[in-house]
């Protein structure tokens, strides 16, 4: 369930992927991906990244994460804060940066790759990639950026 603007909306996907799990008789992996819409950290319904984890933790994600949004340098601080209290695998894929006047992405592939070796390097993040913008060159120089780094350690 990713490029959750609303958490209430996500709920309801988790509930949606519950009943599946209950007709099927076998867990079924949810993965769950936050977009802030406004520079606070807050996504459209209002909420932090504390109080969207605190929201569907009970959902056992196999991964929480951030996605889209404005780009690696603005999820910077919200990164942090999601790989501090999370006590499962962190996934971010950021925009390329922001879009331009025309709609296109002007973030060069070795920027991006730049910005996310930093939450690498740094221990916050388990899963990278790309989102809007991001081409498959941006995504090779991600993973030639963090090549051979360490996943987050994951709080027990």
């Amino acid at each position: 369930i990713e490029t959750i603007f609303d958490t209430l909306n996500a709920k309801a996907g988790i509930m949606a992927v519950k009943q599946v799990e209950r007709a099927l008789a076998r867990d079924i992996p949810v993965m769950l991906s936050m977009t802030l819409t406004d520079l606070s950290g807050r996504n459209l319904s209002g909420h932090t990244v504390e109080a969207f984890w605190h929201a569907v933790r009970h959902a056992k994600p196999l991964t929480i994460g951030l996605n889209c949004s404005f780009g690696a340098t603005q999820l910077r601080p919200h990164v942090k804060t999601l790989s501090e209290i999370a006590d499962c695998p962190v996934m971010v894929y950021p925009n390329a940066g922001l879009p331009n006047d025309l709609g296109e992405y002007d973030e060069l592939p070795e920027e991006t790759a730049q910005l996310v070796g930093e939450w690498a390097r740094q221990g916050q993040v388990n899963v990278l990639g790309g989102c809007c913008g991001s081409t498959p060159v941006h995504i090779a120089k991600i993973a030639a950026a963090v090549a051979g780094m360490a996943p987050r350690k994951l709080s027990t």
